[in-house]
């Protein structure tokens, strides 16, 4: 099968009408179609673990997710998929294609070869001019760690770097996360 590329800014009608593409992960930057292919099994063992962790310790009115649909801007067209990311369950109870990103309370990403710049510099920046209050960062390189940031008056403020056995914050409730962990078989 052949797919026929948009040479112009999309809108989220025509990202809608895209055929779904199982072997990459496809976002949209400013009206633009972005690929990177599906991560690595570590990366994808360590989401899974990261999601469930958060979802487990978090009081039910919080939920984790994975690799999710996050509406940045309409126009122009950003839509990210965090590796993991954190919303109110009543808005997760709804089903929705995409989370507005008002109505996400931490993004994750976890660095894969093809997505660091991506992640630590492009994402950096639009999660906190969307205004996502906070953003990890999960680097699997031994040791594993994890750097945890604060939107404070629009801009991102490291407030922890972590290695081994972190204890973060998830909008004011606290969450245990061994960073070790999330490769181990």
């Amino acid at each position: 099968m052949t797919l026929s590329w948009p040479n112009h800014p999309i809108t989220l009608e025509e990202w809608e009408a895209l055929p779904e593409d199982s072997v990459n992960k496809l976002e949209v930057a400013e009206g633009m179609l972005v690929m990177s292919p599906r991560p690595l099994s570590w990366h994808q063992k360590a989401g899974m673990r990261l999601g469930t962790l958060l979802d487990d310790q978090l009081p039910d009115h919080l939920t984790g997710l994975l690799d999710v649909e996050v509406l940045i801007t309409l126009a122009p067209l950003t839509i990210r998929a965090p590796d993991v990311l954190v919303t109110l369950t009543a808005l997760f109870e709804t089903n929705p294609p995409r989370y507005p990103a008002a109505d996400v309370l931490l993004a994750v990403e976890i660095l894969s070869t093809g997505t660091r710049r991506v992640d630590r510099v492009l994402k950096f920046s639009e999660y906190a001019e969307a205004g996502i209050p906070q953003y990890w960062i999960v680097d699997l390189d031994d040791p594993t760690s994890l750097l945890a940031y604060v939107l404070v008056d629009g801009n991102y403020e490291l407030s922890g770097e972590h290695t081994g056995a972190a204890a973060l914050d998830v909008s004011g409730h606290p969450v245990s996360i061994d960073l070790p962990a999330l490769t181990r078989r």
